[in-house]
């Protein structure tokens, strides 16, 4: 699956699937948010770790629209302000928010696509990352081949890629099909800044 075709496949996500894929890559870059909660002492890891789980939720049981705003504004409160804090940390912090944010509208509002965006939000989070930790001094060149040649771009584009393919062959959203793909997502808690829970 080349670049185009990569693009065509995620403006295709519909209904279920898109909302499968926004969930995906937010338990993807969950830890980002749980690690930074962690070090600047907001305590709120716990809490936002059992909002992804409700909207995992979702994806199999009927939930009331009534329940979707309710869990958004939960969301809000745990989002952190990058405008507070002087660490990098809050940007991947806060880009897991919106990536949340994106899965929860999808339930309240199925027929806006949101996939398309919230891919390259999950792309330019690594591609941050990577220019701010290996990338000082360098020229856009430079720049543009290292994120060509970088293995968290690249585990980011397998990742994106399988993602999608399986939610294009899978029919329905049973039990076991959401696990896997959830458990595929979570990554034995590394993130996709190659940042483990467990560190």
């Amino acid at each position: 699956m080349n670049a185009n075709q990569f693009l065509k496949a995620v403006s295709q996500l519909q209904g279920w699937r898109e909302c499968a894929y926004l969930l995906a890559l937010a338990e993807r870059a969950f830890p980002n948010y749980a690690l930074f909660a962690d070090a600047v002492g907001m305590k709120s890891g716990g809490k936002m770790r059992q909002l992804l789980d409700l909207a995992w939720g979702t994806l199999q049981l009927d939930t009331s629209e009534a329940a979707i705003p309710q869990l958004l504004s939960k969301l809000e409160t745990l989002s952190p302000n990058v405008d507070e804090f002087d660490a990098y940390g809050v940007y991947p912090a806060f880009d897991f928010c919106q990536l949340l944010e994106q899965a929860l509208l999808n339930r309240l509002n199925p027929n806006k696509h949101r996939a398309t965006d919230a891919s390259q939000l999950a792309t330019k989070t690594v591609m941050d990352f990577v220019e701010m930790s290996e990338g000082e001094g360098m020229d856009d060149d430079e720049l543009i081949r290292m994120f060509e040649q970088h293995p968290l771009l690249k585990e980011d584009k397998i990742f994106q890629r399988d993602t999608v393919l399986a939610l294009k062959r899978q029919r329905v959203p049973s039990e076991d099909f959401i696990e896997e793909l959830r458990s595929d997502a979570s990554s034995e808690g590394v993130s996709n800044l190659g940042i483990s829970l467990d560190t």
